[in-house]
């Protein structure tokens, strides 16, 4: 199946909106007057905003901004100065799923994950993943993908738990974001473990929350104190959610949310494919999913796939063998794009061979 690229004004269309979600996130994160500054921890700067006292909030909490870049001392300085235009991202919106045929995610999920977002769960630097971080890789890489690989009804978030020591703030309970969404989501009992970390609308909508796992297999849940919820360890997260990227969520006005990068995905979810032993059609959609990105990134961004790859093969050789087994099951096409960006021997698509 050849893949096919969307027009350049698509792209241009999906970068201004990306531009305007994410200014109107930071605008409704920090809409009264206040104060912002800075603290330093392990030599890199990060920003917090004070509200200014008023009788009815005479103590007021500080809130985590983000990590200093150029981009961020920019939108601080013009703060409430310039204000995005909701009219204008919903033109946007519509422009890619109406006139480019952008797939957005299922509306009830859509809420969900715009709910989450209103909360703080990633302005504190939670990441979505799964399938609907998938989704938001059509209009960011500028290629249509197929609409069997990109509608869920599950959210799932990732945190890491030392960033979610360390920013300091908080969203409220979980259970109460949630319930404000919608008023049916119960916690799911994790039989025999100490935490839930899922929650279970009426409509079947699951939540998930998730952590890398830096033990046994069988860890307890850990908690995510900025999440306000307990998450489940898992092993080889850490890789996926390390440097995610802005992404936008096509529903409604547009919603600014974090994703892993396109390359890490991929990379990933060949990882994952192998050890779902007993789940045959998740397997076969991560393999799917991966292979589809595979071929884009290796013409689009062949240096950040082999970077990614690389890092994931130098991890050792439990990495290294499942690589080796899901390359195997990759369809041809992948295959012969892995090889085209240096990553896999041409000649032996399927063995151990890692380009250095």
């Amino acid at each position: 199946m050849e893949l096919t690229e969307l027009p350049l004004m698509a792209q241009s269309v999906y970068a201004e909106l990306l531009e305007l979600a994410n200014l109107r996130a930071f605008e409704t994160a920090f809409a009264e007057e206040g104060t912002f500054s800075t603290k330093t921890a392990k030599g890199r700067v990060y920003w917090y905003f004070l509200p200014a006292r008023t009788p009815q909030n005479p103590s007021p909490t500080q809130r985590y901004v983000g990590p200093e870049t150029e981009e961020l001392r920019a939108r601080i300085a013009q703060h409430r100065a310039a204000k995005a235009s909701e009219k204008a991202q919903r033109a946007l919106v519509r422009s890619l799923t109406h006139s480019y045929n952008i797939p957005g995610p299922l509306p009830a999920v859509a809420r969900v994950v715009e709910g989450l977002a209103r909360s703080g769960v990633f302005r504190l630097r939670g990441v979505l993943v799964g399938t609907i971080a998938y989704q938001t890789y059509a209009a960011m890489l500028g290629v249509r993908l197929r609409g069997a690989l990109m509608q869920t009804s599950d959210v799932d978030v990732a945190q890491f738990l030392s960033v979610s020591i360390a920013v300091q703030d908080q969203t409220e309970s979980m259970d109460s974001v949630l319930q404000k969404i919608d008023p049916s989501f119960t916690r799911v009992p994790n039989l025999g473990r100490s935490a839930s970390t899922r929650y279970v609308s009426n409509e079947k909508l699951r939540v998930d929350f998730l952590v890398p796992n830096q033990g046994a297999d069988d860890d307890e849940p850990l908690y995510l104190p900025a999440l306000s919820t307990a998450a489940e360890p898992l092993r080889f997260l850490d890789f996926l959610i390390y440097e995610p990227v802005k992404a936008v969520l096509l529903h409604g006005a547009g919603t600014a949310i974090t994703v892993p990068s396109p390359e890490r995905f991929a990379i990933h979810k060949i990882i994952v494919s192998q050890r779902r032993k007993a789940e045959e059609a998740k397997a076969k959609k991560d393999l799917q999913q991966s292979a589809t990105l595979i071929r884009i990134l290796s013409q689009s961004r062949p240096e950040d796939l082999k970077s990614a790859w690389d890092e994931a093969s130098a991890r050792g050789p439990t990495w290294r063998e499942l690589l080796t087994a899901g390359v195997a099951q990759l369809p041809a096409s992948a295959k012969d794009s892995l090889a085209d960006a240096g990553i896999v021997d041409a000649a032996k698509p399927s063995s151990r061979s890692v380009a250095t």
